[in-house]
Formats: structure tokens, C-alpha cells, sequence
């Protein structure tokens, strides 16, 4: 029997209606609002139960996490494309070549897992030059080096999770993600201060409490994986050497692109906002941890849409496109407006998660950040949604190249210069920020509004070639 995971879409003769459009829509998307939230949620925790440790651990975690995530979002990025070949295939009704996409996946994930782990020596020589003070220094190489074990699995999770949410099934990444949470979480609360007889491990606890969280999140989707298998779902047959390199084709440009813009903003971090402080660092990297899970909701509902994207597109139904567009985003900016109207109303609420043992100088810069923050908020929301229905379309190198040339080309240098060169503070580094995204915005609208992602090709009639190890 065939499990209802990988079932294939109802082919309507006729565009669905508003109503049904939002039914499926919400359907798809809570799971994914929850999977990304709890994402954030692990790095949150570790920033949350870190802070009591004091200014320079606070700074060195959150920092840390955005620099090991930095490392992950190459595979992760890439892995993303998954999801779009399989959302193609459901629509197509060619569900017989789906299971070898999830093998492609785990081939990315044990790539990364192994380059991970043979980089864990260099992060101290890489962050000797990047000017910290050396108690954040010690104890961020300390936390890096330990989350550095964990990329394989939060990159298996990712590309699994992708290719049940491209087959109609969001619930596995959102299992697996509660899964990461809920361990992280009771890590973080065992390991970092002395509990229950234990020593605490301070940094390093937080450290091994997200690599046990991604661990435990893999095995959730290996599971669910091995089961609907078993359960008489269609089989992979060989994998294809053609295919995976298409897989490559499309997936590494938005593997790139996340990985050189995610670059550029650490460079932005580590050396434009550090430049300004360790009080001013950690502000910012609080911004972006409460930044990180407030924008979840809007993420998930972008991911769903592109979802109902590639089946409209796999079915031939371009047409069907804009109306799910517009009602993705539509969503999302809603939603990103409510945000921003929090961040400018209650600043402080927020931030006084974070303040303890001397902290308190968060509170005042932090408060400045969180509402200019609250500008790029609808532009962010517009931004994501049209990135994931291009990349639902396969149109992953355009928005790669513009991507990299303003973050490369404008946003890093135009802050250094503003910054540590004309001497701008908080607010010039918050509105270097805010104008790239906007920007970001205004390019992506019009990639999408040219319609060029209509001729893109994503999945073959056929592929040839094979890999001699059975699906």
C-alpha cells in the first residue's frame, strides 16, 4: 500500500478557489511555521540559558551560532532544491522517481558531516583574526568546535524534511524539529550551570546540548524515512548519476547563495558590529536571535507556498502561480507588519530575556536595534517569499548572482565604510541592514515579475546514468 506521505495531489481541471487555495496553504504551512521555529528556538535556548554567564559567553554563543550556521548554510541551502524536485514530480505524478531525492539528500549531508569535522581544527586559527576580546575568543572556539560535530545530522534533517514537505507532508520536519528542541532545550538547562550534581559546563554544555538536539532530530526523519519505505512506497531503484548532478545544478547555486550572503552578513557581524564593542555585539546577536524566531511564521508560510509552486508548475499550471503568491505573501507580510509593530512598541519586553550579571547595557543599545529593526520587517517578508517560489521554480542562479553582488558589492562595503571608516554607530549599522534588504526586495520582485522563471526546466522526462548503490 502506498503511504499517504508521498500521495499524489488531486489534479483539478480548473484553478482552485481562494477558499481552497487557503485551506491547503495553512494546511502545509503550520507544520513548517513550527519546524523553523523550533530551529530557532535551539539557538535561542542556547543564547537564553547561556546569558546568566555573563557579557563575554553571551556574546560568545550567540556569535558562535551564527557562525557555525554560517558553515551549515551551503549543504542546507543546497539540500533546499530537494524539496523542489519533488514538489515538481508530485504534480507530475511521477512519484516512481521520488525516493532516490531523499538518498541525494543524505549524499549532501555526509559530504557536509565530513567537512565539518575535518574544518574543527581550523576554527581557532580563524578566529584569532578576527579581533575579539580573548575571553570570547576561548570560550567561542570552545562552542564552535563541539557544534561543529553536528552538521551532518542538521543537514540530513534538513534535506529529509524537505523531501517530505516536497511530497506533501510537512509534519515529519516539524516532529523532527520538536524533537531538536525539546532535547536542546533540557541540554542547555543540564549542562551550562550546575544542576542535578552535575559541574556545568558553561559554553561547552550549550555546545554538546545542540549537537545531541541535531542527533536526535536526524533520527527522527531516518526513521519516518525507513518506515514509509518499508510500508510498500515506491522504490528508488539505482540512483542516477544524471539526476544527481542536476540535483547539483540547481541546488548549489541557492546553496551558494545562501552561504555568500549568510557570509557577508558574518562578516558584517564578526567585524563591522564587533568593531563597536562586545556590549554592541551581543546586543546585535540578541536582535537577531528574537529576529530569527519572529520571522519563522513568516518563512514557513513562504515554504509552503513554494510548495503549492512546484506542484502547480509540475502539473503545467503556471497560471496558478501568482494566486498563490499573493496569497503567501500576502500572509507573510501581515504577519512581518505585526512584528515590526511589536519590536517599536515594547523593545524592552523582549530584550530583558537576555539581561543578567551585569548585562544591563543590552538593554539600552538593544532597544535602539529591535526598533529600527522593525523597518525591514515587510521588505524581509516580500523578500522570502519570492526567493522560495523562484527557487520552486528552479530559478536558483539569477537570484545567486544578485544576491552576491549586493551583499558583496554594496552592503559590506557601504557599512565598513559607513561605520568603521565615517565613524557611524548603532543606528548607521541597524539602516545598512534595513536598505539591503530592501533592495534585496525590490530585485527579487522584479526577477519574479519578468517572468523568466517560466522557461526554466527543473525536472526531466528522463534521466540516464547510474549509481551502483540500491535505493
Amino acid at each position: 500500500m502506498q503511504d499517504s506521505s508521498i500521495a499524489s495531489p488531486t489534479r483539478a481541471r480548473v484553478p482552485p478557489t481562494a477558499a481552497v487555495l487557503l485551506r491547503r496553504l495553512l494546511v502545509l504551512s503550520w507544520p513548517v511555521v513550527v519546524a523553523r521555529s523550533t530551529q530557532s528556538v535551539v539557538g535561542f535556548s542556547d543564547a537564553l540559558l547561556s546569558a546568566p554567564l555573563g557579557e563575554e559567553a553571551l556574546a560568545a554563543v550567540t556569535t558562535g551560532a551564527f557562525n557555525t550556521f554560517a558553515f551549515i548554510i551551503l549543504p542546507m541551502g543546497t539540500s533546499l532544491i530537494v524539496q523542489s524536485f519533488t514538489a515538481q514530480l508530485r504534480g507530475k505524478d511521477d512519484l516512481e522517481a521520488a525516493p532516490r531525492f531523499a538518498w541525494y539528500g543524505l549524499v549532501l549531508a555526509l559530504v557536509a558531516g565530513v567537512t565539518a569535522i575535518g574544518a574543527i581544527p581550523l576554527i581557532p586559527v580563524s578566529l584569532r583574526h578576527l579581533g575579539y576580546a580573548p575571553g570570547v575568543e576561548r570560550q567561542m572556539t570552545t562552542y564552535m568546535s563541539i557544534r561543529f560535530l553536528s552538521v551532518g545530522a542538521v543537514v540530513g534533517a534538513e534535506a529529509l524534511g524537505n523531501w517530505f514537505g516536497g511530497l506533501g507532508n510537512t509534519r515529519v520536519a516539524m516532529m523532527a524539529g520538536a524533537t531538536a528542541m525539546v532535547v536542546n532545550v533540557a541540554g542547555c538547562y543540564l549542562l551550562i550551570e550546575p544542576r542535578f550534581g552535575l559541574p556545568g559546563f558553561g559554553v561547552a554544555g550549550a555546545g554538546w546540548a545542540s549537537v545531541c538536539a541535531g542527533w536526535s532530530g536526524f533520527a527522527v526523519t531516518l526513521l519516518l524515512l525507513w518506515r514509509d519505505l518499508r510500508a510498500g512506497g515506491p522504490r528508488s531503484g539505482r540512483l542516477r548519476v544524471a539526476e544527481f548532478m542536476r540535483v547539483l545544478r540547481f541546488g548549489l547555486p541557492n546553496g551558494v547563495n545562501w552561504f555568500l550572503e549568510f557570509g557577508a552578513f558574518a562578516l558584517f557581524v564578526n567585524v563591522v558590529a564587533g568593531s563597536l564593542g562586545t556590549t554592541v555585539l551581543a546586543a546585535f546577536n540578541v536582535v537577531l536571535q528574537i529576529n530569527s524566531i519572529s520571522f519563522m511564521p513568516a518563512f514557513g508560510v513562504s515554504t509552503a507556498g513554494a510548495i503549492l509552486v512546484g506542484e502547480a508548475i509540475g502539473r503545467g499550471a503556471k497560471g496558478e502561480v501568482w494566486p498563490i503568491v499573493r496569497l503567501s505573501g500576502g500572509i507573510a507580510c501581515s504577519w512581518m507588519v505585526f512584528v515590526g509593530v511589536l519590536y517599536s512598541a515594547q523593545p524592552l519586553t523582549f530584550l530583558r530575556l537576555f539581561t543578567y550579571r551585569g548585562s544591563e547595557g543590552i538593554l539600552a543599545v538593544g532597544a535602539t536595534m529591535l526598533m529600527l529593526a522593525a523597518l525591514w520587517q515587510l521588505f524581509d517578508a516580500i523578500g522570502i517569499t519570492l526567493s522560495e517560489t523562484l527557487r520552486a521554480a528552479g530559478d536558483t542562479t539569477w537570484p545567486m548572482t544578485a544576491r552576491i553582488l549586493l551583499a558583496w558589492g554594496v552592503f559590506v562595503p557601504g557599512a565598513w565604510l559607513a561605520v568603521r571608516t565615517w565613524g557611524g554607530g548603532v543606528v548607521t549599522l541597524m539602516l545598512s541592514v534595513v536598505a539591503y534588504i530592501a533592495v534585496l526586495a525590490g530585485v527579487l520582485s522584479w526577477r519574479f515579475a519578468s517572468g523568466r522563471w517560466r522557461q526554466i526546466q527543473l525536472v526531466e522526462t528522463e534521466a540516464t546514468g547510474e549509481i551502483r548503490v540500491a535505493g
